[in-house]
C-alpha cells in the first residue's frame, strides 16, 4: 500500500496538536486521529478548569482576608452553578484555538474523529479506513490510576475528568493523594465553602522542596483543611447518609464525596501495540531519548510514554517531532531545566534540582543560595511576605531553583534560562529590574551568588589601590 500521509498523529491534546500543527504548517501532509473531545486532558479535564476553578476560589478568600488592607471581611456568598458555568467558559474559550475546524483550514490537517488501531509501525485503521506513513507519532494520553481499595468500585467516585462537571458544591469532599491535582482541588472546594480532607499515604506533596511544602500545607491547614499524612484508605463503602471512608488508623471519615487524585496509569490493551512490536507498561511507552518507541518508524510523546507528565513537557516534545520528521534535526529532549508548578495559593514552583537532589548527587558541592519574601519591597507594601526563592547551585553553576509565593510560577524563567545556560546568576544579578515588583529577588539572589566574589580580597585590594594611587 503506498502512503496515505506523511504523518500520522494518534491523539489531539497538547503534544499531538503540537506536532500534527508543527508539520502541517510545513506543508506535510498530515492525518490526526482523535476519539474524543480535541485538546485533550489539559483543556477539558486537567489545566484549563481548575486554574479557572482556583481563580474562583481565589476570589472567595479575598473577601474573608481583607481587614489586613483597611477593607471589611465578609463570608463570600457562593452560587455554585455560576461557578461551573465561569469554569465551562473558561474552556470554551480556550477550545477555539484546540478545534478541529482551525487545524484542517489553519495547518491544513486533516482531522479524523475515530478509534484508532495500530497495523503495524506505518499503518493504523480509523473508522475502516487504513492509513499509511513512514512515521506515526502516539500521543494518547494517560488516565487516572484507581487503586486497589476495597469499595472504591462500588461508589460514585470523582477523578479529575469528572470533578469539574458537578453543578451542586460538595458538602463534605474527601481527596485521596495529596499530590498537585489533589492539593489544588482541596484548597478549591474548602475556599468554595465544602468541609475537605486530605488522606495522603506519606507526605503531602512529597516530590517538592519539604521546606516549601511546608509552608503550602500549613496555609491549607490554617484555611481548614484537615490534611491527614502517613494515612492510607483501606475501605470505602456508600452509607444512607454518604461515603464511609476507613483509614488504617482505625478512623471512619464520613463524606459526601471522594476524588481519587492518587496519579495516572497507561492501559493500551487492544490499541495493537503488539503489532508493531512498542513496549509498554502502566507506567507508559518505552522511549529513548529522541522520543522514539521500541519500533523507531513511531514516536510517543507526552503522557503516554514514561516520562515527566505536564502539559509543557508535551507541547515540547511535539515540537522535537516537528523538528525531527519536517527538518531531520536531532531533537533530543533535555530535560534539566524541567519546571513545574502546584497553583495552590501560595504557589509552589520548581525547575531544575531540588536541594535534595543536588546535596544526593554533589553531596557538600551543593550549595544554596536564598532569599524570603519578607526582604522584598512589593511583598512588603503587599502585606503578604510569606515565601522564598531558593536557589541550587554547584558553584557558580545553577542547578535548580525553588520558589514558594504569590505568582512563584511567573518567577522561574530566569532560573530556567541559567540553568539552560542561556543566562547566568551574574547577568541575573546585573539586570535593572522595575522596583517594587516580586521579581527583584531574582535579581537579589543572583547578586547572591556573586557578593562573595564581588567583595572578596582581591577587588577589595585592588579598590585601596585605586584609592591610594589613582583617585
Amino acid at each position: 500500500m503506498q502512503r496515505t500521509h506523511d504523518l500520522i498523529v494518534i491523539g489531539a491534546g497538547s503534544a499531538g496538536l503540537t506536532a500534527a500543527g508543527g508539520c502541517g504548517q510545513f506543508g506535510l501532509k498530515v492525518a490526526l486521529v482523535e476519539k474524543g473531545p480535541m485538546g485533550g486532558d489539559c483543556l477539558n479535564t486537567g489545566c484549563v478548569p481548575s486554574k479557572a476553578l482556583i481563580t474562583a476560589a481565589r476570589r472567595a478568600q479575598e473577601m474573608r482576608e481583607n481587614a489586613k488592607y483597611g477593607i471589611a471581611d465578609t463570608e463570600p456568598k457562593i452560587d455554585f452553578h455560576a461557578v461551573h458555568a465561569h469554569v465551562q467558559r473558561a474552556i470554551a474559550s480556550i477550545a477555539v484555538d484546540d478545534s478541529q475546524e482551525r487545524f484542517e483550514e489553519e495547518f491544513g490537517v486533516e482531522v479524523i474523529r475515530g478509534e484508532a488501531k495500530i497495523i503495524d509501525g506505518s499503518t493504523i485503521e480509523v473508522n475502516g479506513r487504513t492509513l499509511k506513513a513512514p512515521r506515526i507519532c502516539l500521543a494518547i494520553g494517560s488516565k487516572p490510576f484507581v487503586p486497589p481499595v476495597g469499595g472504591l468500585a462500588d461508589i460514585p467516585y470523582l477523578t479529575n475528568e469528572t470533578i469539574f462537571d458537578l453543578t451542586e458544591r460538595p458538602e463534605h469532599l474527601l481527596v485521596m493523594g495529596g499530590g498537585p491535582i489533589g492539593m489544588e482541588m482541596a484548597q478549591s472546594f474548602r475556599r468554595l465553602g465544602s468541609r475537605v480532607t486530605v488522606i495522603q499515604r506519606g507526605k503531602a506533596m512529597d516530590k517538592d522542596d519539604p521546606e516549601a511544602a511546608a509552608i503550602v500545607v500549613g496555609r491549607f491547614q490554617a484555611e481548614g483543611v484537615d490534611i491527614r499524612e502517613d494515612t492510607e484508605v483501606k475501605a470505602v463503602s456508600k452509607t444512607d447518609s454518604g461515603i464511609a471512608v476507613e483509614t488504617d488508623g482505625g478512623d471512619t471519615i464520613l463524606a459526601s464525596h471522594v476524588l481519587v487524585a492518587t496519579g495516572r496509569t497507561c492501559d493500551f490493551a487492544g490499541f495493537g501495540l503488539e503489532n508493531a512490536g512498542i513496549e509498554w507498561s502502566p507506567r507508559g511507552i518505552t522511549v529513548d531519548a529522541k522520543r522514539r518507541t521500541t519500533n523507531k518508524k513511531v514516536y510517543a510523546i507526552g503522557d503516554c510514554r514514561v516520562g515527566p507528565r505536564f502539559t509543557h513537557a508535551s507541547g515540547y516534545e511535539g515540537s522535537l517531532v516537528v523538528l525531527q520528521v519536517a527538518l531531520g534535526l536531532g531533537g533530543k529532549a533535555d530535560y534539566t531545566a524541567l519546571p513545574w508548578v502546584t497553583y495552590s495559593d501560595p504557589e509552589l514552583a520548581q525547575v531544575g534540582m531540588t536541594e535534595a537532589q543536588a546535596r544526593e548527587k554533589f553531596g557538600e558541592k551543593a550549595e544554596v543560595t536564598r532569599r524570603d519574601f519578607s526582604h522584598n519591597d512589593r511583598a512588603r507594601a503587599e502585606n503578604d511576605t510569606g515565601g522564598f526563592l531558593k536557589i541550587i547551585r554547584k558553584g557558580k553553576t545553577i542547578l535548580g531553583a525553588t520558589i514558594v509565593g504569590p505568582h512563584a510560577g511567573e518567577l522561574l524563567l530566569p532560573w530556567s534560562l541559567a540553568i539552560g545556560g542561556k543566562a547566568n546568576a551574574f547577568a541575573i544579578g546585573g539586570a535593572i529590574v522595575p522596583y517594587p515588583t516580586r521579581s527583584d529577588i531574582s535579581k537579589q539572589a543572583g547578586y547572591g551568588v556573586w557578593e562573595p566574589t564581588i567583595f572578596g580580597s582581591w577587588p577589595k585590594r585592588w579598590a585601596r589601590f585605586r584609592a591610594k594611587y589613582l583617585l
